[in-house]
């Protein structure tokens, strides 16, 4: 069998791991979470550090996705991955061990990353770096593909996943048997996953060669430009500010209005569906429509926090914090998928997401608890997200003056809650 007769079927492989790498992780975190909720108190908090977690563990996969695409060759990068695949099953079937169960009272925060660490550490991050190691090896076995399709596709496995657990699989199974059936689907993944690597392998040039053949062809000349630091730094600050967002308001939502279980899942599918609306169909983002209305929600969401009485419906609450999520992150995410950089810089784009991410659960999760005595957190992200769209509008100074006075409105709300 030729080259070009395999790649139709290793691109149907890579996509099918991708999905199933996606939905086995955004299965297994609430999944676990639900199995120690209940060892450390069960609050919103807890959840919280969870995220830290998830966040902090989708970095360190990014991480070793970039890693190992610029600095190994197909084979090497193909031999360890397989051997850590293979290391990951001696986790299995996942559980929580009873020896990480809090004796006193007091922080459970290093509590919660240990047991996670241990107990889930090595699949999860290895299920994190899928996504980008697979659209690496697409763009290597087609350079003149565009990969960031992938990139979609497990974000609409990970909605699916999120739906799919407090409906179907929470309902009807315990929690002891979906552990079991998760760890079985795991060793498939494994086994697919062992395979797509080693096709990856026969390729004898690495992401960066094959990424530049595509881009000599590309219509646009600037496709090939590297990116620069702004670029960089724009992915950082569009990344985090999502993540802050997607905290504050599970937090909000789960401590202040209403302690109806499984709440988090609303918040965090809002967060995935505008990830996957983003790269699937860039066209779908409509900058000039989604930042005025973008506005028209900030504004109900400074009068919210200025005036919590006007909030107290759950029902009232609930549409209005969901609806300026999805706004705000589809402003980001629609914002990053715009900036996406050519294949051959796609690990890192990806690490410049994850990091974001990452920082920003780290300061709602971890940081802010500590400093604020309140969910001020909510306000500093709205000021975040204005101040983007300052330096992201590009249609004169009159409507960048607009933005940086709603960056200064929602700085004069934070000042009145803190």
């Amino acid at each position: 069998m030729t080259a070009d007769e395999r790649r139709p079927s290793a691109l149907l492989l890579f996509g099918l791991i991708v999905f199933l790498g996606a939905f086995l992780l955004f299965l297994l975190e609430p999944l676990f979470a639900k199995l120690i909720l209940p060892w450390f108190g069960g609050s919103a908090s807890v959840w919280a550090t969870c995220l830290v977690f998830f966040q902090s563990a989708l970095l360190l996969g990014y991480l070793y996705a970039d890693i190992t695409t610029r600095r190994l060759t197909p084979r090497r990068q193909s031999l360890l991955h397989i051997v850590l695949l293979l290391a990951s099953l001696a986790l299995l079937p996942i559980t929580a061990h009873a020896s990480w169960r809090p004796v006193t009272g007091g922080d459970p925060a290093w509590g919660i990353l240990g047991l996670l660490s241990v107990s889930i550490g090595l699949p999860f991050v290895l299920l994190s770096a899928t996504s980008p190691l697979v659209q690496a090896w697409h763009a290597r076995a087609r350079p003149s593909g565009e990969p960031y399709h992938l990139f979609a596709l497990s974000n609409l496995a990970s909605l699916l996943a999120l739906v799919s657990f407090p409906f179907l699989i929470e309902p009807r199974f315990p929690s002891h048997r979906q552990a079991l059936v998760w760890s079985a689907v795991f060793v498939v993944f494994v086994v697919l996953c062992s395979l797509a690597a080693w096709i990856s392998r026969r390729s004898g040039v690495g992401i960066k060669q094959a990424a530049a053949t595509a881009d000599l062809s590309a219509s646009s000349p600037e496709a090939s430009e590297a990116p620069t630091l702004r670029d960089k730094l724009l992915w950082l600050g569009l990344s985090a500010c999502g993540s802050m967002l997607l905290l504050s308001v599970t937090t909000h939502l789960t401590e202040n209005v209403a302690p109806i279980p499984l709440l988090w899942v609303l918040p965090l599918a809002i967060y995935l569906l505008t990830f996957a609306l983003s790269f699937n169909r860039p066209s779908l983002y409509w900058r000039w429509l989604i930042v005025r209305l973008l506005a028209v929600s900030m504004g109900a969401f400074g009068s919210a926090l200025y005036d919590p009485s006007f909030t107290e419906s759950v029902q009232v609450s609930l549409v209005v914090f969901c609806t300026n999520l999805f706004l705000c992150c589809f402003f980001c995410h629609g914002e990053l998928a715009k900036r996406r950089p050519a294949s051959r810089y796609l690990t890192s784009f990806y690490l410049m997401i994850s990091l974001g991410g990452a920082l920003g659960a780290i300061f709602v999760g971890v940081i802010a608890p500590r400093v604020f005595a309140g969910i001020y957190e909510f306000p500093l992200a709205m000021v975040l997200t204005a101040a983007l769209a300052a330096a992201l509008w590009p249609e004169g100074w009159l409507t960048r003056l607009f933005w940086i006075g709603a960056a200064i409105a929602m700085t004069v709300v934070f000042g009145h809650n803190v």
